[in-house]
Protein backbone atom coordinates (compact mmCIF):
# COMPACT_ATOMS: atom_id res chain seq x y z
CA UNK A 1 0.00 0.00 0.00
CA UNK A 2 1.59 3.36 -1.32
CA UNK A 3 1.81 6.00 1.52
CA UNK A 4 2.23 8.81 -1.06
CA UNK A 5 1.46 8.24 -4.84
CA UNK A 6 1.88 10.91 -7.48
CA UNK A 7 -0.89 8.61 -8.92
CA UNK A 8 -4.00 11.05 -9.55
CA UNK A 9 -6.83 9.10 -9.89
CA UNK A 10 -9.75 11.97 -10.73
CA UNK A 11 -10.31 15.68 -12.42
CA UNK A 12 -9.79 18.16 -9.28
CA UNK A 13 -9.53 21.75 -10.00
CA UNK A 14 -10.07 25.21 -7.78
CA UNK A 15 -10.46 28.43 -8.81
CA UNK A 16 -13.40 29.53 -10.67
CA UNK A 17 -15.52 26.64 -10.65
CA UNK A 18 -15.78 26.67 -7.09
CA UNK A 19 -17.31 30.37 -7.28
CA UNK A 20 -20.22 28.87 -9.12
CA UNK A 21 -22.57 28.41 -6.11
CA UNK A 22 -26.04 27.72 -7.50
CA UNK A 23 -24.37 24.72 -9.79
CA UNK A 24 -23.23 23.27 -6.86
CA UNK A 25 -25.98 23.39 -4.73
CA UNK A 26 -28.17 22.33 -8.14
CA UNK A 27 -25.63 19.22 -8.56
CA UNK A 28 -25.46 18.52 -4.18
CA UNK A 29 -29.07 19.10 -3.90
CA UNK A 30 -29.68 15.89 -6.77
CA UNK A 31 -27.30 13.93 -4.57
CA UNK A 32 -29.24 14.74 -1.68
CA UNK A 33 -32.43 13.34 -3.16
CA UNK A 34 -31.50 10.62 -5.03
CA UNK A 35 -29.43 9.03 -1.45
CA UNK A 36 -32.29 9.62 0.02
CA UNK A 37 -34.49 7.47 -2.34
CA UNK A 38 -32.39 4.60 -3.31
CA UNK A 39 -31.30 4.09 0.63
CA UNK A 40 -32.74 4.57 4.53
CA UNK A 41 -34.43 7.60 5.36
CA UNK A 42 -31.74 7.60 8.70
CA UNK A 43 -28.38 9.44 7.57
CA UNK A 44 -27.10 6.76 10.24
CA UNK A 45 -28.04 3.76 8.00
CA UNK A 46 -27.49 5.47 4.92
CA UNK A 47 -23.97 5.87 4.37
CA UNK A 48 -24.45 7.75 0.75
CA UNK A 49 -26.66 9.93 2.20
CA UNK A 50 -24.48 10.70 5.23
CA UNK A 51 -21.64 11.81 2.92
CA UNK A 52 -24.45 13.64 0.59
CA UNK A 53 -25.12 15.42 3.99
CA UNK A 54 -21.67 16.36 4.84
CA UNK A 55 -20.55 17.58 1.69
CA UNK A 56 -23.67 19.87 1.59
CA UNK A 57 -22.89 21.26 5.08
CA UNK A 58 -19.24 22.18 3.69
CA UNK A 59 -20.57 24.13 0.70
CA UNK A 60 -22.48 26.20 3.71
CA UNK A 61 -26.30 24.94 1.96
CA UNK A 62 -28.85 25.85 4.49
CA UNK A 63 -29.92 23.25 6.76
CA UNK A 64 -33.73 23.67 5.57
CA UNK A 65 -32.55 23.46 1.85
CA UNK A 66 -30.87 19.94 2.86
CA UNK A 67 -33.67 18.86 4.63
CA UNK A 68 -36.62 19.53 1.61
CA UNK A 69 -34.20 17.75 -0.44
CA UNK A 70 -34.12 14.79 1.40
CA UNK A 71 -37.55 15.09 2.15
CA UNK A 72 -38.23 15.32 -1.69
CA UNK A 73 -36.13 12.00 -2.40
CA UNK A 74 -38.97 10.61 0.70
CA UNK A 75 -41.58 10.98 -1.50
CA UNK A 76 -42.30 14.59 -0.32
CA UNK A 77 -42.52 17.83 -2.68
CA UNK A 78 -42.45 17.22 -6.18
CA UNK A 79 -42.62 13.91 -8.06
CA UNK A 80 -39.28 14.33 -10.16
CA UNK A 81 -37.40 11.47 -10.88
CA UNK A 82 -33.51 11.53 -11.55
CA UNK A 83 -32.30 8.24 -12.99
CA UNK A 84 -28.09 8.16 -13.03
CA UNK A 85 -26.32 7.76 -16.36
CA UNK A 86 -22.88 6.94 -16.78
CA UNK A 87 -21.31 8.77 -20.41
CA UNK A 88 -17.55 7.50 -22.15
CA UNK A 89 -16.12 9.06 -25.09
CA UNK A 90 -12.49 10.27 -26.41
CA UNK A 91 -11.80 14.12 -25.85
CA UNK A 92 -8.55 15.76 -27.32
CA UNK A 93 -5.75 13.88 -28.25
CA UNK A 94 -7.20 10.46 -27.49
CA UNK A 95 -7.95 11.04 -23.59
CA UNK A 96 -10.65 8.64 -22.51
CA UNK A 97 -13.42 10.35 -20.55
CA UNK A 98 -16.10 9.06 -17.79
CA UNK A 99 -19.39 11.36 -17.25
CA UNK A 100 -21.22 10.75 -14.48
CA UNK A 101 -24.73 12.06 -14.41
CA UNK A 102 -28.13 12.28 -12.84
CA UNK A 103 -30.93 13.73 -15.35
CA UNK A 104 -35.10 14.18 -15.18
CA UNK A 105 -34.08 14.23 -19.04
CA UNK A 106 -31.69 11.27 -20.64
CA UNK A 107 -32.42 12.86 -24.50
CA UNK A 108 -31.59 16.17 -23.79
CA UNK A 109 -28.48 15.04 -21.20
CA UNK A 110 -27.19 12.82 -23.79
CA UNK A 111 -27.35 15.58 -26.19
CA UNK A 112 -25.55 18.48 -24.32
CA UNK A 113 -22.65 15.82 -23.57
CA UNK A 114 -22.31 14.92 -26.92
CA UNK A 115 -22.34 18.46 -27.93
CA UNK A 116 -19.81 18.95 -25.91
CA UNK A 117 -17.39 16.19 -26.92
CA UNK A 118 -18.08 17.49 -30.57
CA UNK A 119 -16.87 20.73 -30.21
CA UNK A 120 -13.83 20.29 -28.19
CA UNK A 121 -12.64 17.61 -30.90
CA UNK A 122 -13.51 14.22 -29.19
CA UNK A 123 -16.65 11.56 -29.78
CA UNK A 124 -18.52 10.67 -27.52
CA UNK A 125 -18.76 6.77 -27.60
CA UNK A 126 -20.80 3.66 -26.20
CA UNK A 127 -21.51 2.59 -22.68
CA UNK A 128 -18.16 0.27 -22.24
CA UNK A 129 -16.00 2.23 -24.68
CA UNK A 130 -13.17 3.39 -22.27
CA UNK A 131 -14.58 2.21 -18.83
CA UNK A 132 -12.38 -1.19 -18.98
CA UNK A 133 -9.05 1.32 -18.98
CA UNK A 134 -10.07 2.56 -15.34
CA UNK A 135 -10.99 0.75 -12.20
CA UNK A 136 -14.32 1.31 -10.19
CA UNK A 137 -12.78 1.93 -6.19
CA UNK A 138 -14.19 3.40 -3.34
CA UNK A 139 -12.79 6.80 -2.28
CA UNK A 140 -12.80 8.59 0.86
CA UNK A 141 -10.99 12.75 0.95
CA UNK A 142 -10.71 14.79 4.62
CA UNK A 143 -9.41 17.23 4.25
CA UNK A 144 -5.52 18.18 5.30
CA UNK A 145 -6.69 19.64 8.82
CA UNK A 146 -7.85 15.79 10.31
CA UNK A 147 -4.38 14.85 10.67
CA UNK A 148 -0.43 14.10 9.20
CA UNK A 149 0.22 12.32 6.46
CA UNK A 150 1.48 8.93 8.75
CA UNK A 151 -1.53 9.29 10.83
CA UNK A 152 -4.00 9.28 8.25
CA UNK A 153 -1.83 6.44 6.81
CA UNK A 154 -1.72 4.17 9.27
CA UNK A 155 -5.61 5.18 9.93
CA UNK A 156 -6.26 3.87 6.52
CA UNK A 157 -3.98 0.75 6.89
CA UNK A 158 -5.67 -0.25 10.00
CA UNK A 159 -9.55 0.00 8.10
CA UNK A 160 -8.59 -1.90 5.44
CA UNK A 161 -7.36 0.79 2.82
CA UNK A 162 -5.64 0.07 -0.35
CA UNK A 163 -4.27 3.42 -1.42
CA UNK A 164 -3.23 6.91 0.46
CA UNK A 165 -2.78 9.87 -1.46
CA UNK A 166 -1.81 13.26 0.69
CA UNK A 167 -1.27 16.77 -0.69
CA UNK A 168 -2.19 20.37 0.43
CA UNK A 169 -5.67 19.72 -1.06
CA UNK A 170 -6.36 16.98 1.18
CA UNK A 171 -6.15 13.16 2.08
CA UNK A 172 -7.78 10.40 -0.92
CA UNK A 173 -8.18 7.28 0.72
CA UNK A 174 -9.26 4.84 -1.82
CA UNK A 175 -10.15 0.57 -1.23
CA UNK A 176 -11.77 -2.12 -3.06
CA UNK A 177 -15.47 -1.42 -3.67
CA UNK A 178 -17.05 -3.60 -1.39
CA UNK A 179 -14.95 -2.29 1.17
CA UNK A 180 -16.22 1.31 1.06
CA UNK A 181 -18.29 1.49 4.17
CA UNK A 182 -16.16 -0.70 5.97
CA UNK A 183 -13.09 1.39 5.46
CA UNK A 184 -15.22 5.22 6.09
CA UNK A 185 -16.15 3.58 9.28
CA UNK A 186 -12.55 2.84 10.15
CA UNK A 187 -11.96 6.16 9.11
CA UNK A 188 -14.91 7.98 11.34
CA UNK A 189 -14.01 6.44 14.56
CA UNK A 190 -10.63 7.94 14.25
CA UNK A 191 -10.71 11.54 12.13
CA UNK A 192 -14.98 12.20 12.26
CA UNK A 193 -16.82 12.48 9.06
CA UNK A 194 -15.26 12.75 5.47
CA UNK A 195 -15.95 15.40 3.25
CA UNK A 196 -16.84 12.98 0.89
CA UNK A 197 -16.99 9.15 0.39
CA UNK A 198 -17.77 7.59 -3.10
CA UNK A 199 -17.62 5.18 -5.82
CA UNK A 200 -15.48 6.92 -8.23
CA UNK A 201 -13.43 5.81 -11.65
CA UNK A 202 -9.67 5.43 -11.09
CA UNK A 203 -7.90 5.31 -14.51
CA UNK A 204 -5.07 2.42 -14.86
CA UNK A 205 -2.78 4.40 -16.31
CA UNK A 206 -2.24 8.32 -16.73
CA UNK A 207 -1.13 9.66 -20.32
CA UNK A 208 0.75 12.66 -20.71
CA UNK A 209 -0.16 15.62 -22.87
CA UNK A 210 0.76 18.42 -24.46
CA UNK A 211 -0.04 22.38 -23.73
CA UNK A 212 -2.34 22.45 -26.72
CA UNK A 213 -4.22 19.37 -25.99
CA UNK A 214 -4.54 20.25 -22.22
CA UNK A 215 -6.18 23.63 -23.17
CA UNK A 216 -8.60 21.96 -25.29
CA UNK A 217 -9.62 18.98 -22.53
CA UNK A 218 -9.42 21.34 -19.34
CA UNK A 219 -12.06 23.39 -21.46
CA UNK A 220 -14.31 20.29 -22.48
CA UNK A 221 -14.26 19.49 -18.72
CA UNK A 222 -15.19 22.90 -17.76
CA UNK A 223 -17.90 22.94 -19.97
CA UNK A 224 -18.96 19.03 -18.20
CA UNK A 225 -18.67 20.42 -15.15
CA UNK A 226 -21.65 23.45 -15.99
CA UNK A 227 -23.89 21.39 -17.17
CA UNK A 228 -26.79 20.91 -14.26
CA UNK A 229 -27.18 17.18 -14.80
CA UNK A 230 -22.92 16.27 -14.82
CA UNK A 231 -21.89 15.27 -10.93
CA UNK A 232 -18.91 14.12 -12.07
CA UNK A 233 -15.48 13.69 -14.89
CA UNK A 234 -13.10 11.65 -14.97
CA UNK A 235 -10.20 11.07 -17.21
CA UNK A 236 -7.29 9.48 -17.78
CA UNK A 237 -4.46 12.42 -18.66
CA UNK A 238 -1.59 13.71 -16.75
CA UNK A 239 -0.35 17.36 -16.78
CA UNK A 240 2.42 18.48 -15.11
CA UNK A 241 2.77 21.57 -12.57
CA UNK A 242 3.74 23.77 -15.10
CA UNK A 243 1.53 23.10 -17.23
CA UNK A 244 -0.93 23.79 -15.01
CA UNK A 245 0.53 27.09 -13.75
CA UNK A 246 0.96 28.11 -17.08
CA UNK A 247 -2.83 27.37 -18.12
CA UNK A 248 -3.80 29.35 -14.92
CA UNK A 249 -2.06 32.30 -16.32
Amino acid sequence: MAGHSQFKNIMHRKGAQDAKRGKVFTKLIRELTVSAKTGAPDPSMNPRLRAAITAAKIANMPKDTIDRAIKRGQGGGDDTNFDEVRYEGYGPGGIAVIVEAMTDNRNRTASEVRSAFTKAGGALGETGSVSFMFDRVGQIHYPASVGTPDAVFEAALNAGAENVESSEDGHDITCATDDLATVREGLEAAFGAPESAKLIWSPQTLNPVSDEVAEKLFRLIDTLDDNDDVQNVYANYDVSEEQLAKLAG
